[in-house]
């Protein structure tokens, strides 16, 4: 029988990733949906196929990780064998302004999450799996560069601070009560499917607009914090990689290079052939309170361990993003003819 998987976050683009690498495999897979007025789903439209269990496709639940008691109710109807909890308040720069609800939903979230497994599993005898995504933000002002699995957190966020305490309580399971669960400690990755207010898609759908006519300029912050870029579809491969293994563990996934945000600009640019110095403006208002200059991850031990290595590098995910988005562009161009 096929294997069965639950995304929390399906809707994200790691998420939309991972479901599609799931199916591929063979997987029923079921995702969790916050309930809104828009039914955001365009990241995953064409992948559904019915509501109807038993429908080949991805089956969607309404659920939120502030509700212990939706989620409890989805894993005893869905009865996955893993689990993959994606779902966040995931901006940076917004968590500074939500701190509360960003707490709320990133930290207790993934608390409610663990507690609703342990109890599926200690009462049906089971041993479903779970992947708790971790984040690269969690060693902010970290003094080892490059950050490892051993390096010491040092958050700088109220998202980062959140997603520490998820990362705590998921290795406490582990070793409380011998959950099967790994931390996945993600360093930036990216894609055609970034939300539009995260600095690299900001930068690459405003390209595509500038070059067709459809925008003017661009405002961005801190053109100098160094991240480490890789592509969202090679990281949800060593998601499922972590839940293969034997024994769960912590893993940091990340190509190894780090970048500047001035550098994806100059690339995404002059890839359109555009002077970015002349429509690019740096505004206070897009900085953080509290700022993480350097994050580069050794990821020798998911190399050595699981067997992954990332595929595409820096200069290939910036140039996939910048000609996705001057396409999505031009069709904005059409259809306003239209």
């Amino acid at each position: 029988m096929a294997k069965i998987a639950l995304i929390t976050g399906v809707t994200g683009q790691d998420g939309s990733y991972l479901a599609e690498f799931l199916l591929g495999k063979g997987y029923e897979v079921h995702g969790m949906v916050r309930r809104t007025s828009s039914f955001a789903t365009g990241r995953i439209d064409h992948l559904r196929r019915s509501y109807n269990s038993g429908a080949t496709g991805l089956h969607l639940h309404y659920g939120d990780l502030g509700d212990g008691t939706g989620i409890r109710r989805i894993i005893e109807q869905v009865r996955p064998d893993e689990v993959y909890n994606l779902a966040a308040q995931s901006h940076v720069r917004i968590s500074f302004d939500q701190p509360e609800y960003t707490a709320d939903v990133v930290g207790l979230g993934a608390l409610r999450l663990l507690e609703a497994l342990r109890d599926h599993n200690q009462r049906h005898k089971r041993s479903a799996r779970l992947y708790q995504a971790g984040s690269s933000e969690m060693f902010g002002k970290a003094a080892e560069i490059p950050q490892r699995e051993t390096t010491r957190f040092h958050p700088r966020s109220p998202y980062a601070c959140a997603k520490v305490y998820a990362h705590e309580q998921t290795v406490n399971y582990r070793e409380a009560y011998g959950l099967f669960a790994c931390n996945g400690i993600l360093f930036n990755h990216e894609s055609p499917r970034r939300g539009e207010n995260f600095v690299t898609r900001k930068i690459t759908r405003s390209a595509g607009r500038i070059k067709v006519g459809l925008q003017d300029r661009l405002a961005l912050g801190n053109l100098d914090a160094m991240r480490d870029w890789g592509f969202a579809g090679d990281y949800v491969e060593a998601m499922w990689m972590m839940l293969q293994q034997d024994h769960a563990d912590d893993y940091v996934i990340a190509t190894g290079e780090n970048h500047s945000v001035r550098e994806f600009l100059e690339l995404a640019f002059d890839r359109l052939k555009l002077d970015w110095k002349r429509l690019v403006t740096i505004e206070d208002r897009f900085f953080r309170p509290s700022e993480v200059d350097t994050l580069q991850g050794d990821s020798s031990k998911a190399r050595r361990v699981l067997g992954w290595a990332p595929r595409v590098d820096f200069a290939g995910l910036t140039a996939m993003m910048v000609d996705a988005d001057l396409e999505l562009a031009k069709r904005e161009v059409k259809s306003h003819g239209a």
